[in-house]
């Protein structure tokens, strides 16, 4: 099955409004034509109409970093789906490793971001990883078929199909480090093939799954040339827009 790939820029808490709107006004033009791949950008949340604006009319998508389960209420802080999707907002991602780590965000809390995600027509990007202990311990497979189970308990085939999952292995975020392509590609079917043992094997073969460890412009085309890599989240090459735009041009 043919999966487009989903090219996408976690931009963190960097940039404010103005360095957003001058980071659109310099990668717009450079990816103009681009037609291959979805492009996606995840800013903070008080920068989200700032680059929708910026982005209207154009081949680039934005999202929000994270929202709340619940539609609206007393959670200080956070963004609701509906809030999202009024200011234009299409994807979100869920459960990154830096909410899981600094958040205490848990399997549950993603599992039930995922299914108001989906409930509400918003596009959600799963991130799943294992941290060096775990990898070095020979655990990767087993901490990834554990989070891959808790995102997607409950969730039936059907409701399945717009969910796009990143693998960050978080040994690499920030490190500089990358896994091989080979270690990369060997990962992701480890994923695919426990998606299919929770949602069956047509929703396997069409589901995207995302790299996101330290994505270079210099290694994403080795990365992407594997047959289950299926797309990149990007993050500190993603902040500048020459660097960003050779990643989506890989």
């Amino acid at each position: 099955m043919s999966r487009k790939a989903l090219i996408a820029a976690n931009w963190k808490m960097y940039k404010v409004p103005a360095e957003a709107k001058a980071f659109l006004d310099a990668f717009l033009p450079l990816v103009k034509d681009h037609s291959r791949d979805e492009i996606a950008l995840f800013p903070s949340p008080v920068l989200l109409p700032t680059v929708i604006d910026a982005a209207k009319g154009s081949n680039v998508l934005v999202g929000a970093q994270n929202i709340h389960f619940a539609a609206e209420g007393a959670y200080t802080g956070e963004t609701s789906i509906a809030q999202l999707k009024a200011v234009g907002g299409t994807h979100t991602l869920i459960g990154h490793s830096e909410r899981r780590q600094y958040f205490a965000e848990t399997d549950e809390i993603v599992n039930k971001k995922l299914k108001a995600a989906l409930a509400e027509g918003i596009v959600p990007v799963v991130c799943i990883g294992e941290v060096l202990e775990d990898r070095e311990a020979g655990k990767t497979a087993e901490v990834l078929k554990g989070q891959i189970e808790g995102a997607l308990a409950g969730i039936t085939a059907a409701e399945a199909k717009p969910i796009v999952i990143a693998y960050e292995p978080v040994w690499a975020i920030g490190t500089g480090k990358t896994a091989t392509p080979e270690m990369a590609e060997e990962t992701h079917q480890v994923v695919r093939a426990e998606v299919a043992k929770i949602l069956g094997a047509e929703i396997a073969a069409g589901i995207r799954i995302l790299y996101g460890g330290s994505v270079k412009p210099e290694s994403a085309a080795s990365l992407l040339a594997k047959e289950n890599i299926d797309g990149a989240l990007v993050g500190g090459a993603s902040l500048k827009a020459d660097s960003f735009a050779k990643i989506v041009k890989y």
